[in-house]
């Protein structure tokens, strides 16, 4: 059973500055909650009880979020709102979370490897700040029932034309939503896309993938990438990808936000 997630929110939200000079881009709303508590949510709807935030020193609101906050809980209760109370005062009961520091842009897989000792010997979740998905089943839980073993990547249909702004797998036989992966091609051009299947942030890793990731080599920015120790892991483990049910929102870019605002808000 999967009872451990790592969020990787270390990173600039260059997209949306200047907000993002102040506020994570993870803080940013839909409807009345940030993309971040969708993400929690998602997790513990699924069975995961811990949960392990990777944050710069830029990112310490998102610590604040997640904590109790006494003096404006007794200040609703004080005022009768009750309301609004019950929302914030179970904001820190959600899930134990845990907190480390990623103070360098030094990759994803740099992010994850600093969560290595929380994590300890079990499979676990990883799911990245951006990609919200709506539908009848959280998506985690979508990935943690079809989860047998080795690597599962979450993936969706996608325009060979934007092939060059995902990780496209190459996938082997398939059963249903679930694929076989052999290989992955991190930003084809679409003329050398193997499929129309995209990666995005969601993902069930064994332990094994923090040696695959410390013996990766990095990329010539110097960072490390969790695909490269997913490429590396995928010679003694299985590599599986699952096509998600449900509307994606990559909350990363404005049209995205605004998009997944619109579908909350008229659901």
């Amino acid at each position: 059973m999967i009872k451990k997630a790592i969020l990787p929110v270390a990173g600039i939200g260059t997209r949306f500055l200047p907000a993002t000079k102040v506020v994570p881009k993870e803080l940013l709303p839909i409807v009345d909650k940030p993309v971040i508590q969708y993400l929690v949510e998602e997790a513990v709807s699924s069975g995961i009880e811990e949960i392990i935030f990777v944050i710069s020193k830029d990112k310490e609101l998102i610590r604040d979020y997640f904590s109790p906050n006494p003096e404006l809980e007794e200040t609703l209760r004080i005022k009768g709102k009750s309301d609004a109370l019950q929302k914030v005062a179970e904001l820190h009961k959600m899930a134990k979370f845990s907190y480390v520091y990623q103070n360098e842009p030094l990759g994803d897989g740099d992010a994850i490897l600093k969560a290595k000792e929380l994590i300890g010997n079990e499979p676990f979740m990883v799911l990245f700040g951006d990609d919200i998905i709506k539908g009848d089943v959280p998506a985690s839980k979508q990935l943690i029932q079809n989860y047998t073993g080795g690597v599962i990547i979450a993936v969706e249909e996608v325009d060979k034309k934007y092939a060059p702004l995902y990780g496209i797998i190459d996938p082997g036989v398939q059963n249903g939503n679930l694929f076989e992966v052999k290989t992955l091609v991190e930003k084809p051009s679409p003329e050398e896309a193997p499929s129309n299947l995209g990666i995005i942030g969601k993902f069930i890793c064994p332990p094994e993938i923090f040696e695959a990731i410390e013996n990766s080599p990095s990329g010539k920015d110097g960072e490390l990438r969790l695909v490269d120790g997913i490429l590396s892991l995928s010679q003694s483990q299985k590599i599986w990808a699952l096509k998600m049910e449900g509307q994606r929102f990559d909350t990363g870019k404005p049209d995205g936000l605004v998009s997944a605002n619109n579908a909350y808000l008229n659901a």
